[in-house]
């Protein structure tokens, strides 16, 4: 720990050395305020903007998005003037578009889509950044050929777009599902392995009073806007990803394997094995109290539940939640949705002011400052036990860290399963769900989430075609779910491929296979 406090020093005793000193033998280079007086030249302290994704969770008496602990303890402590300007999650690509439409927009921006990195770059409000690591950066350089994987996912046309550091496992895991073990027990049941188990046990969910109150008011399941995804990824057709199809590119909701997840999930609407009420439930707050409340057996959701979990522990303190595994289809088995391997993708404003303050910025964050950015403070948040950050008040956390970890736009986390009964507080309650945390960890990764090419192709006619096409595959598939008999998966699937050609969806379809052919086969 003292080694990484020393080292902590001495890159900010660095950084401060190189803010007093002229980058280029005092020619104007950036940041420099071009006053010469013999060997007293002073230079303005760097500075920086950068985005920040707005998730609600700073406390009033916190701050805000834009001043905290956390971005005090970055400018103190990096010798950078970072100024953050909040998106909000739910509005992020919209918001940025705003803000660089009006010339507005932060010197680096980030999100986890490379498509919209790509439509950045092709509308030039993005600019390539590999002089400036050659120049300005050692340690980014440095970690960049230590992981030559990250490759594929930063460059456009041969050249480097974005900055990016390689995801931990537990940021590599997404979603997940979760089963009630108890109720399983009290009917007799086995955890479902196939598609057709997995309604079957929902369906004792709903019908059989498995909390044994006398009233019919148990669900099969509910879930959180992951739900159609892990629909999806159990049949091998997400939606929003490109399939190889005898090596041809077939986008995923025009695949013959997304028949069957319109029909599951008409199935489910159907057969009131899940809350009608979804559909208009935008927040998913509805279903996320049916599952705290202990009216639902299944929950389709995330791997790592730790809020959800407490909730349901203190509102039935005997039920037993366990994660479960994908179920296989009439295709296969497949994992559920896990991310590529690069984490969030920050790129540079073609506009930036001090490109030299962003990759100081980067550098700084790269080596081990990311761990207290993320984490907070020693003694205070936590205690390093075996190297691992144990949480010392999870309710303190909750409040002062749980909105930090972002501002770490480069880090370099990937915990183990055994890790978070060590990292969780002492309490029971904590410490009895990072036991199943870790479990869930593992059962999140056994199984491989089905991508057959790295990253989905990127070409002006796709987005312009997808942006018109969403909206009418959303109403279709509503009308599926929802409409009855009379509108039943077949119908779904050949409106969903009429409107996609009506639109000129053939066009795109050669056009991503040229891409597929030119950027991806034989690489």
């Amino acid at each position: 720990m003292l080694k990484r406090k020393n080292m902590a020093l001495i890159l900010v005793a660095a950084l401060f050395t190189i803010a007093a000193c002229s980058s280029d033998g005092g020619t104007g280079s950036s940041g420099d305020t071009g006053k010469k007086d013999g060997g007293t030249d002073k230079k303005k302290k760097l500075e920086v903007s950068v985005s920040i994704l707005d998730r609600g969770q700073v406390a009033s008496d916190e701050g805000t998005y834009e001043s905290n602990r956390t971005t005090k303890y970055i400018n103190e402590k990096s010798g950078i003037n970072v100024k953050w300007v909040p998106v909000v999650r739910t509005e992020s690509t919209k918001k940025l578009n705003t803000l660089i439409a009006a010339g507005e927009a932060p010197d680096l921006m980030w999100e986890f889509g490379r498509d919209y990195m790509s439509t950045l770059k092709d509308q030039g409000a993005i600019q390539p950044i590999d002089d400036y690591i050659e120049k300005y950066s050692t340690s980014y350089k440095s970690y960049l050929k230590a992981h030559p994987e990250l490759k594929p996912y930063t460059q456009f046309d041969g050249k480097t777009y974005i900055a990016t550091s390689a995801r931990g496992i537990d940021a590599i895991a997404n979603h997940g599902m979760w089963i009630r073990q108890d109720w399983l027990d009290k009917l007799g049941l086995k955890a479902p392995t196939t598609m057709d188990e997995l309604l079957t046990v929902m369906r004792a969910f709903k019908e059989k009073d498995p909390d044994g109150n006398g009233k019919n008011d148990t669900l099969g399941a509910a879930f959180n806007f992951n739900y159609t995804g892990i629909i999806q990824a159990m049949y091998a057709a997400h939606s929003g990803l490109w399939y190889l199809e005898n090596d041809k590119m077939v986008k995923g909701n025009f695949t013959d394997r997304y028949m069957d997840v319109l029909a599951l999930l008409k199935t489910a609407f159907d057969e009131g094995l899940v809350d009608k009420e979804y559909i208009t439930d935008k927040n998913y707050q509805k279903e996320r109290q049916l599952f705290v409340t202990g009216k639902a057996g299944v929950y389709m959701a995330s791997w790592n539940i730790s809020p959800e979990y407490r909730e349901l522990k203190q509102n039935v303190p005997d039920s037993k939640l366990v994660p479960l595994e994908p179920v296989s289809t009439k295709y296969g088995k497949f994992g559920l949705f896990q991310e590529p391997p690069a984490n969030k993708l920050i790129v540079f404003n073609k506009n930036m002011k001090d490109p030299e303050a962003a990759v100081k910025l980067l550098d700084w964050m790269v080596e081990k400052n990311w761990f207290d950015v993320r984490f907070g403070q020693e003694g205070v948040h936590y205690k390093l036990v075996n190297g691992v950050p144990q949480a010392i008040d999870a309710d303190k956390n909750k409040k002062e860290t749980i909105y930090a970890p972002e501002y770490a736009v480069l880090d370099q986390w990937s915990p183990k399963p055994e890790d978070f009964p060590i990292m969780a507080a002492q309490d029971a309650i904590s410490q009895d769900y990072a036991k199943v945390q870790g479990e869930s960890l593992k059962v999140a990764m056994k199984n491989k989430f089905r991508r057959d090419i790295p990253f989905n192709p990127t070409f002006p006619e796709l987005s312009e075609t997808a942006t018109s096409f969403t909206p009418l595959a959303e109403e279709i598939e509503t009308k599926v779910i929802t409409g009855g008999s009379q509108y039943n998966a077949q119908w779904g699937i050949e409106q969903l491929r009429k409107e996609w050609k009506r639109l000129g969806g053939d066009n795109v379809d050669k056009l991503a296979q040229q891409w597929y052919e030119k950027n991806v086969k034989g690489k």
